[in-house]
């Protein structure tokens, strides 16, 4: 951690975070006018992470930096991550939203588990793949990583095709939802909210929504249903590695063979997320904090999370090359486009067949 290359490789990756957070601020305020922006800083720092590292040699300088800032740095923003999570503040869709969670993520990841190793793909890249498009887009990525031990190339290469099929959909899905679902706004935030990939590119798609369509429950039931799904990471994280990861010399589960399957950071990141359910649960939260102290703290903490987590990925992109892209292939893009449409096209049928009596149980 003394070395030069230890600090060259973490001032390289916070100068391509810092670039990348303005990157995406610039292009939500100055060429798409919005207040919050549809791109992620995270997919920014992966792409401009590979620019660099391939238009110099900063990664023979820098590389245990940057190993740490992928690693442990990731780690820890991953733990962290749990804060943002509360099972109570999902607000009254939550119980309409929830079923429709469970079944598109159990399509998508099916579908990779079922077809991936069958078209060649590696574990950890079909891994990936299912996370991204079946959670939440980089972020679910990135928690995975880890723990199917995924190489740099296979994680920048899953948080490109997420982001490319993420960023088509958050444009072309508000017109498809309006198309069938225009004299019931609730349904529309249904779909986007289990369709779309990054929680930034559900809430681009919900505003836009809101402001071409004048609709703005779309924008507050697509918001509740991507917190739902973005919840299930709890139990997802823990299941990729069962389904993905490499095979492993434990003969049996008994000994502590299943603790030792589940790494500190999933443990971590299940921990935080208690603590922040605990914490919205009472008021004052834990019997001494007011609500605005609290809230200041979580914000606090949910930003720590962020930095890390963009600072790592920054991390990744100066650790990937090109070349690895290339001998990766256009195969797995194509079968990553197609597990996307398999989930929004599963969550279009569920919510056209069960989403008027999803919402009709939850009122009532």
């Amino acid at each position: 951690m003394r070395s030069r290359g230890f600090r060259v490789g973490l001032l390289a990756a916070a100068l391509v975070a810092a670039v990348a957070a303005f990157s995406a601020r610039w292009i939500a305020t100055s060429v798409l006018g919005l207040s919050g922006t549809p791109v992620s800083p995270i997919v920014l720092a992966v792409v401009l992470g590979m620019v660099v590292s391939n238009a110099s040699r900063v990664t023979e300088t820098a590389a245990p930096g940057l190993r740490f800032c992928s690693t442990t740095i990731l780690r820890l923003g991953i733990v962290l991550l749990g804060f943002r999570l509360s099972l109570f503040a999902a607000g009254a869709f939550t119980v309409a939203a929830l079923p429709f969670v469970v079944m598109v993520i159990a399509a998508g990841v099916g579908v990779v588990r079922l077809l991936g190793p069958r078209l060649g793909l590696p574990r950890p890249l079909a891994g990936l793949i299912a996370a991204g498009t079946s959670i939440c887009g980089a972020t679910a990525i990135v928690a995975v990583a880890p723990l199917l031990r995924a190489r740099q190339s296979e994680v920048g290469y899953a948080v490109s095709c997420i982001t490319v099929f993420g960023l088509a959909a958050m444009f072309g899905y508000p017109l498809l939802a309006h198309a069938l679902f225009a004299e019931t706004p609730e349904l529309t935030g249904l779909f986007l909210g289990v369709s779309i990939h990054e929680t930034a590119q559900v809430a681009g798609a919900g505003v836009m929504y809101q402001d071409q369509y004048g609709a703005p429950l779309a924008l507050e039931v697509a918001t509740v249903t991507k917190l739902v799904r973005n919840l299930s990471m709890l139990a997802v994280i823990p299941l990729a590695g069962i389904l993905f990861g490499e095979a492993r010399s434990i003969r049996s589960p008994g000994g502590g063979a299943w603790l030792r399957m589940v790494p500190w950071f999933v443990v971590g990141f299940a921990a935080c997320s208690a603590l922040r359910t605990l914490g919205d649960h009472g008021s004052p939260a834990f019997g001494f904090l007011d609500p605005a102290t609290w809230q200041g703290f979580v914000a606090v903490i949910g930003h720590a999370a962020e930095t890390c987590l963009l600072l790592a990925m920054a991390g990744v992109g100066l650790l990937s090359s090109f070349a690895g892209l290339r001998r990766i292939g256009l195969r797995p893009f194509l079968f990553g486009l197609f597990a996307a449409l398999v989930v929004g096209g599963v969550g279009l049928l569920l919510i056209a067949g069960f989403g008027p009596s999803a919402l009709d149980f939850a009122r009532g």
